[in-house]
């Protein structure tokens, strides 16, 4: 695997806000109902760090 740089024009990097889309779950062994219930709670982590992370940037330029 190679690491994506801003110089690298096969591997670009993404753009620093964009979503990310979960395309696959390891371990759930095509179990279809699983792997919306994990995708779902990844998901749900996702945007509880994202809601915390700008509560904390939000905080620190109150000051």
């Amino acid at each position: 695997m190679t690491k994506q740089t801003d110089t690298d024009p096969l591997h670009p990097a993404p753009p620093a806000d964009a979503a990310r889309k979960v395309q696959s779950v390891k371990g759930t062994k095509g179990d279809p109902t699983k792997e919306a219930r994990v995708k779902a709670a990844l998901k749900a982590n996702i945007a509880r760090r994202k809601a915390q992370s700008r509560a904390r940037n939000e905080g620190e330029t109150d000051v």
